[in-house]
């Protein structure tokens, strides 16, 4: 049954167009949330940059940490810590934070929520003065006016959540350094939300997994329909040769769409196709019937001949019987030749001199006049003499006393002329003698005029040489035969 689906040309135009389209999708919706992505992740950067540079500008002028105005965001988590990941100050609320690297939220505690070293040793009871500080804004000395610092330029980022007031959400974090000469370095970490970049990115994502495969399926429909409006003038036409094979009847046409388009043509050539069928079926046909009727004629004169041979010895006529006989042989030369043209016997590429063979064959016919030049060309020698043989038996038939034959070169052919000063062939039957078992003259006897295969022997060989043969008049009145090949390089 797959097979079956997946064989129709409808089927995989549909299924590559479908295909297609899937990929063109996912590309596109791949890209267009890696950009959306990219976009609000750089907006939550920059806001995060510039709570976090706020911050530390105020740092770096000696506010204290409890006059430090970021801290006072209820929704933007900001985290000071010193160069010891110890926490100096944090925003109000503020009840976990990950992703800045130090994930305490009390003044006083290290990275990962210890306390600090110098609070609990009291080495230093000055500097854990200045970074103990009260609930979520800062210490007890925060109310002590510090020296300014220097702002560092550089911004880093990260990823990371924070929980206030109870409520856990993504956040971008920008840290930015701000370094003290009495004081030493400290780290502004300051957050803002990535709830924006989700929800769109969500968003996005729920409406490409809907809206896709529903776009998948308008694809897959409209090229079903489209290709199986576009394919239905190739199912006519497979209808009927279908018909034209069952039935054989050669003379049926396809049905042409009135498209004008690959099918159209498609429709035409076949049409053509079979009206050459037609016409080399028609013309098989009269030439089986043709062959018989010749056939016919001399085979029974021949068996009276020699039924009347066997019971009156006598009177056996031995020179009609070798006549007849002589007829039957050249007879079945000639459909074996035309036999071995219409199978599409190549002519060969042997090279031979034309004018050299006209003389051959024009030699010591009485009355044939030659004037040969020296013309290379390229096939069967063999042909090439029949045509010659048969044009020169012709010409005798009609000629009243000389024929001429003249060979020359005429730019890229070689041109063989026989002309004689008979009648002349009428011009309105100057192609119907080329035709197999024509005869002009019907009245002349089958025995002088031949079988009607010479001429039509003649110009298949030269077409399959690829020359011509024509007919003309000739200067003297009579008939004018032109053979044209090709000259060999």
């Amino acid at each position: 049954m797959t097979r079956r689906l997946f064989g129709s040309v409808r089927s995989r135009a549909t299924l590559a167009a479908t295909l297609v389209v899937a990929v063109a999708l996912v590309a596109t919706g791949a890209a267009l949330l890696l950009s959306l992505r990219s976009d609000l992740t750089g907006q939550a950067e920059t806001e995060a940059a510039s709570a976090a540079r706020a911050v530390a500008v105020e740092l770096s002028d000696g506010r204290p940490y409890d006059k430090l105005t970021g801290l006072d965001e209820d929704d933007r988590p900001v985290q000071i810590v010193d160069e010891r990941d110890r926490v100096v100050a944090v925003s109000e609320d503020l009840e976990r934070v990950t992703g800045t690297g130090v994930d305490a939220v009390r003044p006083g505690q290290g990275a990962g929520g210890r306390g600090g070293e110098d609070g609990e040793d009291g080495d230093d009871g000055e500097d854990g003065d200045d970074h103990s500080g009260r609930s979520g804004t800062g210490g007890s000395g925060g109310d002590r006016r510090a020296g300014t610092g220097e702002v560092d330029s550089d911004t880093d980022f990260g990823t990371g959540t924070a929980t206030i007031d109870g409520t856990t959400a993504d956040y971008r974090f920008a840290s930015v350094e701000v370094e003290f000469e009495d004081r030493g370095k400290f780290t502004v970490h300051a957050g803002a939300p990535l709830a924006a970049e989700r929800s769109a990115v969500g968003t996005a994502t729920t409406a490409m997994l809907i809206g896709f495969p529903l776009l998948l399926a308008v694809v897959a429909g409209a090229t079903w329909l489209v290709t199986r409006r576009a394919l239905s003038p190739v199912e006519g036409i497979r209808r009927e040769m279908a018909a034209i094979t069952a039935s054989e009847d050669l003379a049926r046409r396809v049905p042409v769409p009135s498209t004008h388009d690959e099918v159209a043509r498609l429709a035409l050539t076949t049409n053509e196709t079979l009206a050459a069928l037609e016409s080399s079926v028609e013309r098989q046909r009269r030439f089986v019937a043709d062959a018989s009727h010749e056939l016919r004629s001399p085979i029974a004169s021949l068996r009276t001949q020699l039924e009347v041979g066997a019971a009156h010895p006598g009177l056996l006529d031995l020179d009609g019987a070798v006549a007849d006989t002589v007829r039957l042989q050249t007879l079945a030369a000639d459909l074996l030749l035309l036999a071995r043209l219409d199978a599409g016997e190549r002519p060969g590429d042997a090279r031979f001199d034309l004018g050299a063979l006209a003389g051959e064959h024009a030699g010591g016919r009485a009355g044939v006049t030659v004037a040969a030049d020296a013309v290379p060309v390229a096939g069967s020698r063999a042909q090439v003499g029949r045509v010659l043989t048969n044009l020169l038996d012709n010409a005798l038939r009609h000629a009243r006393s000389a024929v001429t034959v003249g060979v020359r070169a005429e730019g890229e052919w070689a041109v063989v002329s026989v002309a004689d000063d008979g009648d002349g062939v009428p011009e309105a039957d100057r192609e119907r003698i080329f035709e197999r078992f024509v005869r002009l003259d019907e009245a002349r006897s089958r025995d002088d005029g031949g079988a009607g295969l010479g001429l039509a022997i003649a110009r298949d060989v030269a077409v399959r040489h690829g020359g011509t043969l024509t007919v003309g008049r000739a200067p003297a009145g009579g008939a004018l035969f032109e053979l044209r090949l090709p000259r060999a390089r």
